[in-house]
């Protein structure tokens, strides 16, 4: 027996061709058909790994677009404004190199007035940001004021040439106009030299400034810009004379008053409503040709408002 065991052993290790005896042919056939058993399993119930991780990620991708539209879809509708901002953002990170976004994002925290909208300013750095954009508007102010001086001697009337010097002297001195004093003035702001086709290029310059408008631009867009600006003001005053003050809140008031040139953060709403009502009375009076009263009323109206003037 232990010679066999010996001989079995060299044949298989050198290769030799050994038949097995009939047991071991036997076992082996059994182990063969034991392997047969069950009918194979069809290739459509097993996917390879790659296959899977194909599928896997074709889903993520179409669900991850269609959440996309569908925000997009709802910041066009109710943010129409941020949308337009976060349109522009993403295609900007988009395409600015790799990890640069960082940089974005550390600008915005460092610099937040200039790179993003009041939507996401805190109440404390709104109340600042409108400080400072409207101590920079006043800078403009004096030299508006002078530009209406140098405008006396070359107004024809001899009563429009008084009512001008009292009220510039008047401004010049801390008083707060009337109404009625500032509509004696519509038909000099209708005619030469303070109409709106009348207006020189530095004077246009000082009453963009007054506006929040860019004076960096040539003479002729700067005078269809302030005549635009003033118009949509104009075409706003006759809607909310109709709508009526008392229909708004606080806030749209104070945002109103803003708009037209006063600083309404630090005024009490009841102030911010008599004085929003006297601008509504001025611009309302007025005649398309004598909107240039308009554009020069952010200065007149404002500056002395309940000790506005700094």
């Amino acid at each position: 027996m232990a010679l066999s065991r010996v001989c079995w052993a060299r044949a298989a290790i050198w290769g030799s061709a050994v038949t097995p005896g009939p047991v071991v042919t036997r076992r082996l056939q059994l182990g063969h058909s034991g392997l047969a058993w069950g009918a194979p399993r069809s290739s459509k119930l097993h996917l390879s790994p790659k296959a899977d991780t194909k599928g896997l990620i074709s889903y993520v991708v179409t669900k991850t677009k269609m959440i996309h539209g569908k925000y997009h879809r709802f910041l066009s509708r109710h943010f129409p404004r941020f949308y337009v901002l976060y349109a522009v953002f993403m295609k900007g990170i988009i395409s600015i190199p790799p990890f640069a976004n960082y940089l974005v994002f550390l600008l915005m925290y460092l610099f937040p007035r200039q790179l993003l909208i009041k939507h996401f300013w805190t109440p404390k750095q709104h109340i600042d940001f409108l400080d400072i954009y409207d101590a920079a508007r006043k800078q403009s102010h004096p030299e508006i004021i002078s530009y209406l001086e140098r405008a006396i001697p070359l107004t024809s009337d001899t009563g429009l040439r008084w009512h001008l010097t009292d009220l510039c002297t008047k401004i010049q001195n801390g008083v707060h106009p009337a109404v009625h004093e500032i509509l004696a003035l519509r038909e000099c702001f209708g005619n030469p030299p303070l109409g709106m086709n009348q207006l020189q290029a530095l004077q246009m310059k000082a009453l963009s400034r007054a506006m929040l408008l860019t004076p960096y631009l040539p003479p002729p867009l700067l005078r269809h810009r302030l005549k635009v600006h003033t118009t949509v003001i104009h075409q706003l005053d006759r809607a909310l004379a109709k709508l009526g003050i008392g229909q708004l809140t606080d806030q749209e008031v104070k945002s109103a008053c803003y708009l037209r040139g006063l600083n309404s953060t630090h005024i009490a709403e009841d102030r911010c409503r008599t004085w929003l009502g006297e601008w509504l009375q001025i611009s309302c009076s007025l005649k398309e040709a004598e909107l240039s009263l308009v554009l020069h009323n952010v200065v007149l109206l404002s500056t002395n408002y309940l000790g506005t003037r700094r």
